[in-house]
């Protein structure tokens, strides 16, 4: 551009101050038509960019203002205690993570089983709005919701990596969110362990005859199994277990893993324990809040939440799976035998596990479209499963060789 009002920057000739005089003022009467219109141009352009701002600009600009989300503090009553090594004390993880990632200002204050409420009825209380969220297995929901057990454990079903396989990937969060829904409860997968044993026996089984008039404690639908074969079958609290083996009030139980089931004292009681976990191929745990509490939150919390448990999830099963081996290496000195059951025990039971999921499907549409669900994904990463994995008995094979 040349400047303006600066004669001295043009070389003319002195003596043609007309052209001087042209050259020196560009300011003709077309080229200040032409700058005007740019100038209006320009204007229009820069007020529309300022009127158009987007919402997304406005939050980051808020944010940057130093704006905050306000404190989340939750009372979570857990169906577990703490003190019990990856079958409790998860959460105690989660919401240490949440308060370290948030500097104190999301906070879940756990509460032990039965300070709040029952253990059993931790959904319910969240549900009703009595507390914000809670820390539990859902299979305990069976009497109200029959589908549940199938998010929470299934005989002969998906391990623990193709459970969080077909949750995360093949639909398995969105269908457990709209079963419970209609609930006012929002879960979120927040553990998971690997298979529990398949029972603590006062005595050993051969047969499938065996089950017949057996008292047992057992949840969940490997219950509906047993007691489709005359068992006499009750579910009662973990704490009170020992006390029930011990007095005769029952001939068996089953409860979660070897650790677990150890630092309850089953061991003194019960000389029998029983794999593999048949009825229980996985153990999931959901964090449930109450579904309006849920959606006031900000989506940046709500994600926050949704990662600590995702991340709780992974943290789980890593610490379940390291602790079982020595467990079990400790059983001689206590008396206790460890026994596989048979392949034809085995898969006896497997028929009538199906047997009663078909039943349960017939009787409920969300369990017929959960159970398709996790069938149809287990049939797909089965072709995977079969290529990409050594055999479990691979070790054997090539000693035998």
């Amino acid at each position: 551009m040349l400047p303006l009002n600066n004669p001295r920057s043009i070389s003319v000739p002195i003596h043609d101050r007309s052209e001087a005089s042209r050259l020196a003022n560009p300011w003709n009467n077309r080229s200040a038509s032409i700058a005007i219109v740019i100038a209006l141009l320009v204007g229009i352009v820069g007020a529309l960019s300022l009127s158009s701002r987007s919402p997304v600009s406005e939050v980051e600009s808020q944010s940057l203002e130093g704006q905050s989300n306000p404190a989340i503090q939750w009372r979570t009553p857990v169906a577990f205690g703490t003190n019990l090594p990856a079958l409790g004390d998860n959460i105690l993880y989660v919401a240490k993570a949440l308060k370290t990632a948030t500097e104190g200002r999301i906070r879940l204050d756990v509460y032990e089983p039965g300070m709040l409420v029952p253990a059993f009825s931790i959904t319910e209380s969240v549900r009703d709005g009595k507390l914000e969220a809670g820390y539990t297995w859902l299979g305990y929901d069976q009497g109200r919701i029959p589908a549940t057990p199938l998010i929470a454990a299934v005989p002969f079903g998906m391990e623990p990596w193709e459970y969080s396989a077909w949750y995360f990937e093949a639909g398995g969060k969105a269908l457990v969110e709209n079963l419970y829904e209609p609930h006012n409860v929002h879960p979120i997968l927040c553990g998971l362990i690997g298979p529990e044993t398949a029972g603590w026996f006062t005595f050993p089984i051969v047969r499938l005859e065996d089950f017949e008039g057996l008292k047992i404690r057992f949840a969940g639908l490997g219950g509906r199994v047993l007691q489709q074969l005359g068992a006499s079958v009750t579910l009662i609290p973990g704490g009170e277990i020992y006390q029930a083996l011990e007095k005769g009030a029952i001939d068996a139980t089953e409860f979660s893993l070897p650790n677990v089931d150890q630092r309850l004292g089953f061991a003194d009681v019960a000389k029998y324990n029983y794999f593999p976990g048949w009825h229980q191929t996985f153990t999931a745990f959901h964090l449930v809040v109450n579904r309006d509490t849920w959606t006031q939150l900000p989506l940046s919390d709500q994600s926050l939440i949704e990662l600590a448990c995702t991340a709780g999830v992974t943290r789980n099963l890593a610490r379940g799976e390291a602790l079982q081996g020595a467990v079990i290496e400790g059983f001689g000195p206590l008396g206790v035998t460890p026994v596989r059951f048979s392949r034809d025990l085995l898969k006896s039971l497997q028929q009538v596990s199906h047997e009663v999921l078909q039943a349960e499907a017939d009787k409920d549409e969300d369990f017929a479209v959960i159970w398709a669900s996790q069938r149809e994904f287990l049939e797909t990463y089965g072709t995977w499963k079969s290529f990409a994995y050594l055999p479990r008995d691979f070790d054997q094979m090539a000693d035998e060789e």
